[in-house]
């Protein structure tokens, strides 16, 4: 009976329940990290805007500019605009927190200028996955529903889009990371237990991404355990 897909779903339970709660654990540790070392003041006094065109004289770019955007932990760097946006409280704020965000997302805008090729991969699909994250599921239910085994078998991998998407954007956070703390180090932004802390609060920032990634795996394998087993009884 095709009603029957909207029953008590076991797969939910055991697939998407533990990825969500591991989300939320994620979510926690960021925003916990995050409050810790924005009470942690450096000791050069420098703030997040300062640190962030650190990083992009570091990599010789000079066509990105940095501006303050509203809201907490909303900083993003738009690469078509060249424009690194910073809360707030990361582009004035002079805690060990700001510095770190701050210089991760210009490790966005040294990844774009140095052509890295994940970053170039993860744009490259981006249409798609907001196809499959649009149209994916609705298609592969109307398939279900009409016995066409041929349009759900489209949806599904429409909507397998969304994990690839997210597993392609591990490595472009934590290479963004891992250039931020390099540059901090290097030029000497932070010392000692400073840059540790800004290290735990961007290792909890990227622990969302795999999160995010386990949550998009775990409602894939559900619809695809479901919406196949249920064709096959037919």
């Amino acid at each position: 009976m095709p009603f029957g897909f909207f029953y008590m779903d076991y797969w939910y339970i055991v697939l998407v329940i533990p990825a969500l709660i591991i989300s939320m654990w994620a979510q926690y540790k960021v925003k916990s990290s995050y409050k810790k070392f924005s009470k942690v003041l450096n000791s050069r006094k420098i703030t997040g805007a300062y640190a962030a065109q650190a990083v992009l004289s570091y990599y010789g770019i000079t066509d990105v500019t940095i501006r303050p955007i509203g809201g907490n932990l909303t900083d993003n760097f738009n690469p078509k605009t060249k424009v690194i946006s910073l809360s707030q409280g990361v582009f004035s704020g002079t805690s060990v927190a700001a510095v770190g965000v701050a210089c991760h997302e210009a490790g966005h805008a040294a990844q774009h200028a140095t052509s890295y090729v994940p970053i170039k991969l993860r744009n490259s699909i981006l249409p798609v996955c907001r196809l499959g994250s649009t149209l994916g599921l609705p298609l592969a239910l109307i398939g279900y529903f009409l016995g066409f085994g041929l349009l759900v078998n489209i949806g599904l991998i429409l909507y397998a889009a969304v994990f690839v998407f997210q597993l392609v954007t591990l490595p472009v956070e934590f290479n963004a990371s891992r250039r931020a703390i390099a540059v901090i180090e290097e030029t000497g932004l932070l010392y000692g237990d400073e840059s540790e802390g800004a290290k735990k609060v961007l290792k909890a920032a990227a622990m969302t991404y795999v999160a995010s990634m386990l949550v998009a795996l775990a409602n894939l394998l559900r619809f695809i355990i479901k919406l196949t087993a249920n064709q096959r009884r037919r």
